[in-house]
C-alpha cells in the first residue's frame, strides 16, 4: 500500500510515499501540514507521472537541506518546489501542492529507516481510501503535465524522462 525506499546518496534517510483517493478532508490535511502537525509533503497526484519523479525531488531536497542551500523553509516544501519545472515557489505550491478541493493526495515522508510510528499517525489523519502507490498513474493528468513541462510530441512517448530532465535542469537554465 505504500512505498519505502532508501536514498542511495543518503543511506540514513528513507522516503516513504502513501497514496490516497476519495479524500474527504483535504482542507484539514492542508491546514495540519501548514501548522506542522503533519510532517510530510502533501502532493497533488494528478501532476505525478511516476513515483520515481517524487524520489528525484526528495533526493534533491535532502541534498540541499544537508548543504544548507534550500530555497524554501522546510524539507517538505523543498520537495514540492523541486517537482516544478520553474523557479517560482508559489507557482510550485499551486500546481503540485494539495489544494482544499483535491480528492486525492500523495503524502511523502523523509525519515530515518527505523522510524515507522510517524507514518501510522499520518494515515490515521487521512479520511480517504489508501491505494497502492504504484497506482499513481491512474490519477495522473497527462495533458496538464505536458502543458506545464512544455513537452514535445516526441517526448510524449517517455513523459517521465522529459519531466525528470526538466526538474533536474531548472537550476541550470
Amino acid at each position: 500500500m505504500y512505498s519505502t525506499q532508501e536514498l542511495e546518496l543518503f543511506p540514513d534517510r528513507t522516503v516513504t510515499q502513501l497514496l490516497f483517493k476519495d479524500v474527504k478532508n483535504p482542507a484539514e490535511l492542508r491546514k495540519n501540514a501548514m501548522e506542522g502537525k503533519i510532517n510530510g509533503a502533501l502532493i497533488n497526484p494528478s501532476m505525478i507521472v511516476n513515483t520515481f519523479q517524487v524520489l528525484v525531488a526528495a533526493n534533491k531536497a535532502v541534498h540541499l537541506h544537508r548543504t544548507g542551500k534550500m530555497k524554501t523553509r522546510s524539507l517538505y516544501s523543498e520537495i514540492i518546489y523541486n517537482l516544478s519545472p520553474t523557479n517560482n515557489i508559489s507557482e510550485a505550491f499551486k500546481r503540485f501542492g494539495m489544494s482544499d478541493s483535491d480528492s486525492a493526495v500523495l503524502i511523502v515522508l523523509v525519515h530515518p529507516k527505523e522510524e515507522t510510528q510517524h507514518m501510522s499517525d499520518i494515515i490515521a489523519k487521512v479520511d480517504g481510501q489508501q491505494i497502492p502507490v504504484e497506482d499513481v498513474s491512474m490519477l495522473t493528468d497527462p495533458a496538464k503535465i505536458k502543458k506545464l513541462y512544455k513537452t514535445t510530441p516526441q517526448e510524449d512517448m517517455c513523459l517521465l524522462d522529459a519531466v525528470v530532465c526538466r526538474m533536474a535542469t531548472k537550476d541550470v537554465m
